[in-house]
């Protein structure tokens, strides 16, 4: 028997045990570690923010949007048996999976990355994450010397601003939580403001304005200040999903003769110019070289046991400004 997390219905989380499938030629069972929980669309599903009829997208879900559901993908666990046809894998290694909060299960061995040696738990719950990051900065495309302004430093706006600073940007974080403002001046930023104190952007740029502004918030609102603060000529890359929220901008002035861009990053896609130098495998390869060479573990500023999940929800649901990431740990 396996315990799993499922919503019932909205703003409400139980722990539900399920017969597992036996372990077939091709597959695999993990038995877990950590798993992180999505500050972003998980809890835009947690609350039912997300269109009900919306089709799941991976394979490991189960139930759907109008609840219950159970949901999740950020897993690592180890190898506790595999199928005779697995390639690659073995019992005991360190894996990731697309996997919802569950303390053991069965899945393809196809669904599973072995993660690379010497990579801990609290590192590796990142990758789904760092590879959206990574996404996100293909497709914003920064130049040397680039003013680039970050809004919302979540994890994935923390994680852009890594990858941003590693591109030789010049990167400004726009972040209501003085916690996360914190974190994102460790991480690379050349200066973290709250909403409001933009102007450092104006400062920095002489004037112009940011060359990119990419909205990570889940805030319309800042999607907003994102199109006002970029040069014109500019381009603003939306990666946040806001669900079921209304989004009004003002697309006056500023915006149509300034000629800016506003363009979506999702991690389902890689940006089509970028073909054939640039597939979702190279970008997941990557995601796994720079593990170890990002600051991640540092991020994980709350840890619950598996069974306190409930818990856990509902501190992100009321405070969540006063986290990075929070993890459930299945010790």
């Amino acid at each position: 028997m396996a315990a799993a997390v499922w919503f019932p219905r909205a703003r409400c989380v139980e722990l539900r045990t399920e017969q597992l499938a036996a372990t077939g030629p091709n597959d695999v069972r993990v038995h877990a570690v950590l798993s992180a929980i999505s500050h972003g669309t998980e809890l835009l599903v947690y609350r039912g923010e997300v269109d009900p009829d919306l089709p799941l997208d991976l394979p490991t879900l189960a139930g759907g949007y109008g609840f219950p559901l159970k949901y999740g993908y950020a897993s690592v666990g180890h190898i506790v048996a595999l199928g005779r046809d697995v390639p690659g894998l073995r019992e005991g290694d360190l894996v990731f999976a697309l996997h919802p909060h569950q303390d053991e299960y069965v899945v393809a061995g196809s669904l599973v990355r072995r993660l690379p040696d010497g990579t801990t738990p609290e590192q590796g719950v990142f990758l789904a994450n760092l590879e959206t990051a990574i996404n996100v900065v293909l497709d914003a495309k920064p130049r040397l010397g680039e003013v680039v302004a970050v809004f919302g430093q979540g994890v994935v706006g923390l994680l852009v601003t890594q990858l941003l600073r590693r591109s030789g940007a010049r990167v400004v974080a726009v972040e209501p939580s003085a916690v996360r403002r914190s974190f994102a001046e460790r991480c690379g930023a050349e200066a973290a403001v709250a909403p409001g104190d933009e102007q450092v952007i104006t400062q920095l740029s002489g004037g112009r304005g940011a060359d990119i502004a990419i909205d990570a918030s889940g805030n319309p609102a800042a999607l907003q200040r994102a199109i006002d603060r970029v040069a014109p000529e500019g381009t603003v890359v939306v990666c946040s999903w806001y669900g079921d929220k209304p989004v009004s901008l003002d697309l006056g002035g500023r915006f149509h003769r300034g000629r800016v861009r506003v363009i979506s990053s999702q991690v389902g896609r890689v940006d089509p110019s970028l073909a054939p130098r640039w597939d979702r495998e190279r970008r997941l390869g990557l995601a796994m070289d720079l593990l170890g060479e990002l600051d991640l573990a540092e991020l994980v500023t709350h840890r619950f046991a598996f069974a306190r999940a409930a818990e856990a929800y509902s501190l992100l649901d009321g405070d969540p400004g006063e986290t990075v990431q929070v993890v459930l740990d299945y010790a």
